[in-house]
């Protein structure tokens, strides 16, 4: 056919992976892009791609003529590329394609594959993805068409369903999970690491159950001080973090990080000052902010976000219904697409067939050459918009045909080569069993 077409999709979420496997995978804003760029020079069956990572999961979603082979190729590269030995993370792997990939891309988009169902932030961190992999140069006709049909449905899912009503993010289930941990907020202290989008959630979630004080301590300290600012908050340098921990009874972690940025000698000391009152550490972060050892310290209660699963489904049956509405939508636009991509299968056959008609129109306006020559131009020009005409109004037909999708169509793809061998391979005997010896040349 000459047109790579599966789209596929590998990687691993929060349903096939803790999240020790996932953040080893995990990429930062900032790497994509070069990691989309190294897996173009790697894995040499992937045509197309791009690569959504965040706190739930890391997937490539691509195109591939074969994609078991791309499904190999991108499997060693996530090994490669994170120093990350295959066999470690290999049986949490899922493989889709075709419109098992299509409907689990859209889902995505839609937040019905979310830890947290309906969360508005998987749509905008799906954008991102795409954008990032359209810097990079790795997308091309199939995935520009993917995404912004995945865009679509998720408008469509949002605007026809009430997926999103009453809906949590997981900073808001940090935050309940908080508000569990505690009869009252109202007279604890939190430390908030990050002024990301997470941390502002957060900060403002926080802020609605009425906390005694916030510190907001992030990597860029203008944003700790907007942030900090806007809630009535403290904003504290991250340099100079570690003497206000002896402060917070909740430590919230939201941070971009390659390892840990609290460790259990970091506390020991924390812990001591503090008399030995509980601290709670809530992790958001993949890479994890918090060292998993740190639940092995007396009166340290570690989450990670991993454990923010059990939070989240207690309010999963209350959008239960309004998902299954949600799913129906994304059935039909998976169904359209899977549609296009047929279509799009049959593209080089439609060409040829297209070339071959014009050329069997070429071939009978050159034999009537002497006549037309003789016509004056204005004749000579409603010949060529009349045999033109006939030509499209002949592909229309054939192609409709071909475009067929009833239930008693047949299958296109043999539909299209049957029409491709009758009017291109027998173009030429088509053309021949026109030159009639006793043709003068001039129409009858």
């Amino acid at each position: 056919m000459g047109v790579e077409t599966t789209l596929f999709i590998l990687g691993v979420n929060h349903r096939t992976a803790p999240v020790a496997v996932r953040e080893r995978l995990a990429f930062a804003e900032a790497e994509v892009v070069p990691a989309l760029r190294r897996m173009r020079g790697t894995a040499a069956s992937v045509a197309e791609a791009a690569l959504l990572s965040t706190c739930n999961r890391v997937e490539v979603i691509g195109v591939a003529s074969e994609p078991a082979r791309a499904f190999d190729e991108v499997a060693r590269f996530f090994g490669t590329d994170r120093s990350v030995d295959l066999d470690s993370f290999a049986a949490s792997l899922y493989r889709l394609e075709g419109r098992e990939a299509i409907r689990h891309l859209f889902r995505v988009g839609a937040s019905l594959d979310s830890m947290v169902v309906g969360e508005p932030q998987i749509l905008g961190q799906v954008k991102l993805a795409y954008a990032l992999a359209a810097e990079a140069g790795t997308v091309s006709l199939v995935l520009h068409r993917a995404f912004h049909k995945t865009f679509s449905v998720a408008k469509r899912v949002r605007k026809s369903t009430l997926i999103g009503h009453g809906a949590v993010s997981l900073s808001s289930v940090a935050v309940a999970l908080a508000g569990q941990i505690f009869d009252t907020l109202k007279d604890k202290t939190v430390m908030l690491m990050g002024a990301g989008k997470m941390a502002e959630l957060t900060a403002h979630a926080l802020a609605s159950l009425g906390i005694e004080s916030l510190l907001v301590t992030s990597r860029t300290f203008d944003r700790a001080v907007a942030l900090a600012r806007e809630l009535g908050g403290t904003a504290v340098p991250l340099e100079n973090h570690k003497p206000y921990l002896r402060m917070a009874d909740i430590v919230i972690g939201s941070l971009a990080v390659t390892r840990p940025i609290l460790t259990p000698s970091d506390l020991e000391t924390v812990l001591r000052e503090r008399r030995y009152r509980p601290m709670f550490l809530i992790d958001l972060g993949v890479p994890r902010n918090f060292d998993e050892r740190l639940n092995t310290l007396e009166n340290i209660y570690l989450y990670d976000i991993d454990d923010l699963d059990a939070v989240a489904n207690k309010s999963l049956s209350e959008r239960q219904r309004e998902a299954e509405k949600a799913a129906v939508i994304v059935e039909e636009e998976v169904e359209s697409f899977a549609r296009w991509m047929r279509e799009l299968e049959i593209v080089p056959t439609i060409n040829d067939i297209r070339q071959s008609m014009e050329h069997l129109r070429d071939v009978e306006l050159e034999r009537h050459r002497a006549w037309l020559t003789s016509l004056p131009e204005a004749e000579r020009e409603r010949v060529e918009r009349l045999t033109r005409g006939l030509v499209n109004k002949l592909l229309h037909r054939i192609l409709s045909g071909l475009r067929g999708n009833g239930a008693a169509a047949p299958d296109p793809l043999y539909t299209a080569e049957v029409a491709r061998r009758l009017l291109c391979e027998g173009s030429g005997a088509l053309a021949a069993a026109g030159d009639d010896p006793d043709d003068d040349g001039e129409p009858v």
